[in-house]
């Protein structure tokens, strides 16, 4: 595409509040391979997401985890719910959200030497308006891997269970002030619905109000019973709402599907270092299936779970090891070599910072006293707030042309983070569409920043010639 009709198309459509990134006039390439292998993985992501489910719920019924064989597992349970309020913990224990499964579900995967590496799995994943309209944009000029419609009609049966088609629920996409970036994205799928003549609309959370035990929205100025909220809150802002609790009455009840569902064991990173630890392989051999536990133990890095917990003298962490030795101390980690810091800290969940790479760090990035300092602090909040650590894999280098500020398309080396998205669709999850953000090759944490480039996924083609002479590209800014 050329670099005027991008600029004006963003121009008539913003979707990112406040947001810039610069503009590419192809699609990202995904080989057949590629294409293969992100196919695969929203079945076993589906399959994943179940296990967690069977493994909570059978822990907290008594029930036995394994057909042949006796495994305790209470601490499993003590980990996804330490630090939740004692409300959201019973409402995610409710027989009404029993294997409820969020509608949308996006993992993020890094192109790595011999494959992908998946780092997490997001059930509240932003970019579901921006990838849809970037595939019907670039869509119009060469072939991508989806299409605006396509996504826009996939969000909609997800996100209301796949309601009769004779009946047309309100669905109240409710975006909180936090997550205000990501406004402009909804609206505009919101748009894209009521053209098919859907009652979908976004609201801010004050918007929302109870009648009774009936929750309601404005449209018209008349008061409006909903039938189905999309949720686009994170769980640590759930009950600052005044209706927090009307809204997970209602569910239990059966009056309201709220989407993705209010569960608190679903929502943490954790979760990863669960399915690498070694007292639950038995469990995932018999829950997860041969096909999908080998796909996900090779994608997944290897994680770990920061347990402030002490041990016996005589006993060892599940953890990193240090100078080839196992630690009986996450300060130990602190000491090791820059091969050995190799590793990512991150928050679990429910907290502020456990989204947007906000409380990242990379150990080989920062200074042995600032790597120490941090996983000291994962520590003294484990009480309440757990942190797991990764293994850091380097995307691999790629080359995609960039349109620099003259609008002109120069290739330009970087690395990139693929984020599909899968939509639930009976008893499978459809993928209908993939983000692609290529970040410049020093940049070692991929994200949405304003030096890169967000695109959608297409087939591999020729390689496209660069159009101007040698030369890094300025980078031109698309308001988003």
């Amino acid at each position: 595409m050329e670099a005027e009709a991008l600029q004006r198309a963003f121009g008539e459509t913003p979707l990112f509040a406040d947001k810039t990134w610069l503009l590419s006039p192809h699609a990202f390439p995904l080989d057949e391979g590629q294409q293969a292998g992100i196919a695969a993985v929203g079945p076993a992501c589906r399959a994943f997401y179940l296990a967690v489910e069977r493994l909570y719920r059978r822990v907290i019924e008594g029930r036995r985890l394994l057909r042949n064989g006796d495994l305790e597992a209470d601490w499993v349970v003590d980990y996804l719910e330490r630090g939740k309020p004692a409300r959201l913990v019973a409402h995610g224990r409710h027989p009404a959200v029993k294997d409820e499964l969020p509608p949308v579900i996006r993992p993020d995967l890094l192109p790595v030497e011999g494959g992908f590496c998946l780092t997490e799995l997001d059930s509240v994943p932003g970019g579901i308006g921006l990838t849809a309209f970037l595939q019907g944009l670039y869509g119009r000029a060469e072939e991508v891997l989806g299409s605006a419609e396509g996504m826009a009609e996939a969000f909609f049966r997800a996100v209301t269970g796949g309601e009769d088609p004779y009946r047309n629920p309100l669905l109240a996409i409710v975006v909180s002030e936090e997550a205000e970036t990501y406004r402009p994205e909804m609206e505009w799928l919101a748009e894209q619905l009521q053209k098919q003549g859907r009652r979908v609309f976004v609201f801010r959370p004050e918007e929302i109000f109870l009648l009774g035990e009936t929750v309601c929205a404005s449209l018209d100025g008349n008061p409006e019973r909903i039938d189905c909220v999309y949720r686009f809150w994170e769980l640590f802002d759930h009950f600052d709402f005044p209706w927090a609790e009307g809204l997970l009455e209602a569910v239990e009840r059966g009056d309201l599907r709220v989407t993705p569902p209010l569960k608190h064991y679903q929502e943490e990173k954790l979760n990863l270092g669960l399915l690498h630890h070694p007292r639950l392989q038995a469990f995932w051999e018999e829950t997860l299936g041969k096909a999908h536990r080998r796909l996900l133990q090779s994608l997944v890095p290897r994680t770990w779970i920061v347990d402030p917990a002490m041990v016996p003298p005589n006993a060892f962490l599940h953890a990193p090891t240090v100078g080839g030795q196992p630690i009986h101390s996450w300060d130990q980690l602190g000491s090791g070599s820059q091969r050995e810091r190799n590793l990512i800290l991150k928050i679990s969940g429910y907290h502020e910072t456990a989204w947007g790479a906000r409380s990242v760090v990379l150990g080989n990035d920062v200074s042995r006293e600032q790597w120490t300092a941090a996983l000291r602090h994962a520590v003294r909040e484990g009480g309440q707030h757990l942190h797991v650590l990764q293994e850091y894999h380097k995307p691999r280098r790629v080359r995609h042309p960039i349109y620099s500020g003259e609008g002109v398309a120069r290739e330009r080396e970087g690395r990139v983070r693929l984020s599909p998205f899968y939509f639930a669709d009976g008893e499978e999850y459809s993928w209908e569409g993939t983000l692609a953000t290529v970040c410049p090759a020093d940049k070692k944490i991929i994200h949405g920043m304003s030096e890169a480039t967000l695109l959608p996924c297409g087939p591999a083609r020729a390689t496209v010639a660069d159009t101007a002479g040698p030369g890094e590209a300025a980078g031109h800014g698309a308001e988003a």
